[in-house]
């Protein structure tokens, strides 16, 4: 089973849903076994992990096996400004070459769950596609709508289609290769040893049309940040931020969690300190996320909810919750309403 890594942005499971929902099945079925709400599904700052996307692929798999280029046709869906700060760091960058390094690099920040790396010879260029640590049932899927995302990257950073010179797909030939010859712009190799895309290798080192090298510097600053606060989430913070969760109407405190985990509450906070974060900061997101769900999902008043999250006094919840999101609960809840 894939490890769930590092948190990852909830927009990859709404552009697959949405795929789901134009081939006639309904948001029930996209999201069987997900462990995820619609409400979940429709907030941009919701995030989740690897084992959420592989269910809700399987899911549209099982619905639909007669369409074999389903992952192309998600794949296509992927465009630059859909991973946020990471495809911009890309657009600004000063080369084909560079934007390939940056975008390797911080890999973990894109929906690919495929391995994917760069070799060159003295004429090609070729980025590998290993799926061999995947579920054998999805790797056809993922294999292809990895590799039509890296398609849409390339012809927005360089502005035109590329002219590929070669595709290898470890796949089973399709009944029907057409589609997969509109995408590539040319009958990729089947059943092949692994899957590759190759093309001139003189297109690495071709400018891009949007080169700022100030921005190109500062996004990748921000996608460093970015990343180990996801990494820090999936690790021991995770696993206390999800402990926390899991009594949403009594929070427990640090000594009860470190005993969960077998440590000593000092253990726990140097532990969390060494992986940038603290206990409070841990609850706070708790009861920020919480907040949220309760004020959007139920009718408690602002008193209940407060006690809920355990806040001695209401005017404590308001003031936090003016914090965290600029506006009181009434307004919130209101805006969500509306929504």
């Amino acid at each position: 089973m894939l490890c769930p890594g590092p948190k990852r942005s909830i927009t990859s499971l709404q552009l697959l849903t949405q795929l789901g929902l134009e081939h006639g099945l309904s948001l029930d079925h996209c999201l069987k076994g997900c462990d995820l709400t619609p409400l979940q599904l429709a907030d941009p700052l919701q995030e989740c992990d690897s084992q959420q996307e592989l269910r809700l692929i399987a899911n549209l798999i099982e619905a639909l096996p007669a369409v074999t280029d389903l992952g192309l046709q998600a794949g296509l869906r992927y465009q630059l400004t859909t991973y946020g700060i990471w495809g911009y760091a890309l657009l600004s960058s000063q080369s084909f070459r560079q934007a390939a390094e940056t975008g390797l690099r911080y890999l973990d920040l894109t929906f690919a769950l495929t391995r994917i790396h760069l070799s060159e010879d003295p004429e090609l260029a070729h980025l590998h596609l290993t799926d061999s640590h995947l579920p054998a049932a999805l790797q056809s899927f993922l294999v292809q709508r990895d590799a039509a995302a890296v398609l849409v990257i390339q012809r927005e950073l360089t502005g035109a289609a590329v002219a590929l010179s070669q595709v290898q797909l470890r796949m089973p030939a399709p009944a029907d290769p057409q589609p997969f010859i509109q995408a590539f712009g040319l009958l990729p190799h089947f059943a092949s040893d692994e899957n590759r895309i190759s093309f001139a290798r003189t297109l690495l080192d071709a400018p891009l049309p949007r080169a700022n090298p100030a921005m190109a510097s500062l996004c990748e600053q921000q996608c460093q940040a970015l990343l180990d606060k996801r990494r820090v989430r999936s690790g021991l913070a995770g696993q206390v931020r999800d402990r926390l969760l899991r009594t949403p109407g009594w929070l427990a405190d640090m000594e009860q969690i470190a005993a969960e985990l077998h440590l000593s509450s000092r253990t726990l906070r140097r532990r969390l300190k060494d992986q940038g974060s603290s206990f409070r900061q841990l609850q706070e997101e708790v009861r920020q996320t919480l907040a949220e769900e309760l004020l959007s999902g139920s009718s408690l008043t602002q008193a209940q909810i407060a006690e809920r999250l355990g806040y001695s006094e209401v005017s404590n919840f308001l003031h936090a919750f003016r914090r965290w999101k600029g506006q009181t609960p009434q307004q919130y809840r209101r805006h969500r309403s509306n929504a």
